[in-house]
């Protein structure tokens, strides 16, 4: 079993073989009281957990949004899109199979974003991304990553997971910062500077 801090830096997977990633929040009306509040509460916000496939320094697939099986082979596997934050458990969930990640992938960028307009962390409270060991068809949660509630930014970094020779090792980031809403280039370029 692993345990993930980011101040222990990366962390070795040798034996993980299935790896998720999920994220998970509760809607909030932020500062609106009254009628206006209950239906920001009821109607929820949107995030949505993103991993991009790296080759080296360029992004080449991405999981999330409307695409769940990028790579086409089963290896990385996003849940589909929850647009309101309801509900118990992870709302989003990427699953890695280590085994099956083609050659060419050197690591995938796990990116939690207010990607769609009108989306907020602002309109989102407790979020966090759980790490979860999912070998052997078990699943063992192994890290819970609180971003700060006092940030402005609609994006954060969540982990990555690095190719070392036959194995992979993973990051923990939880770095925050800007990506403008609806465009996937700004959201790769994010991905990129981890």
């Amino acid at each position: 079993m692993i345990t993930l801090k980011k101040e222990d830096g990366p962390a070795d997977l040798a034996g993980v073989t299935h790896l998720s990633i999920g994220v998970s929040w509760d809607p909030t009306a932020g500062s609106s009281g009254g009628l206006v509040g209950k239906l920001r509460r009821k109607g929820g916000t949107d995030l949505d957990l993103i991993a991009i496939a790296m080759q080296g320094e360029d992004p080449v697939r991405l999981a999330g949004l409307d695409s769940l099986d990028p790579l086409g082979n089963g290896s990385l596997l996003h849940s589909g899109d929850n647009q309101t934050g309801h509900g118990d458990g992870d709302d989003e969930t990427v699953t890695v199979d280590f085994a099956r990640v083609p050659e060419n992938i050197t690591s995938i960028v796990f990116i939690a974003a207010a990607y769609k307009k009108r989306s907020s962390f602002q309109l989102a409270r407790n979020v966090s991304f759980k790490v979860y060991d999912a070998t052997g068809g078990s699943t063992s949660q192994v890290a819970d990553i609180w971003p700060s509630l006092l940030t402005s930014d609609n994006g954060c970094a969540v982990a990555k997971a690095m190719r070392a020779g036959a194995n992979w090792k993973l990051q923990v980031i939880n770095e925050t910062g800007k990506i403008k809403q609806g465009d996937e280039h700004a959201l790769m370029r994010f991905a990129v500077s981890k």
